[in-house]
């Protein structure tokens, strides 16, 4: 079985509130484990950046689902690449709201997500979107 891990990024139609957000969570674990795919999300004033790891068929199935949804737009992928064993393996899907003092604890990333997530820092340099990812994964509780 061929291992995909895809990073992308995106911007939602408005800004979200805490309980849209926690329906955009839990549609995605809900799918998420049906099809056995394992990430992470983080949000940050209105953008997105979304790790999914998985087998091929099923990662191109999530991130096609993904790109149709109308709560967000500017959809940029930002990595794809085969894994030789996940990252995110306690996760359905993570999540993490970004904040000013996620900022003030972590200042040498937080340039790149304080006002939003940097898009064109992330996609010149996609082991700085992956490392974001992995740095706020270790945070949660599973």
């Amino acid at each position: 079985m061929k291992l995909i891990q895809l990073i992308y990024l995106s911007s939602a139609i408005k800004k979200l509130s805490d309980d849209e957000l926690e329906n955009i969570l839990e549609s995605a674990i809900r799918h998420n484990q049906r099809q056995q795919v394992t990430g992470m999300l983080l949000y940050s004033d209105g953008n997105f950046m979304q790790v999914i790891e998985g087998e091929e068929s099923k990662i191109n199935e999530t991130y096609e689902r993904i790109c149709e949804d109308t709560r967000h737009r500017n959809i940029i992928l930002v990595n794809q690449e085969t894994i030789s064993e996940r990252e995110f393996e306690s996760w359905p899907m993570g999540f993490r709201k970004l904040s000013l003092r996620d900022a003030e604890e972590n200042p040498t990333y937080a340039p790149f997500f304080i006002h939003g997530i940097d898009a064109a820092r992330m996609l010149t340099q996609p082991e700085l979107a992956k490392n974001l990812l992995k740095l706020f994964n270790q945070g949660l509780l599973c």
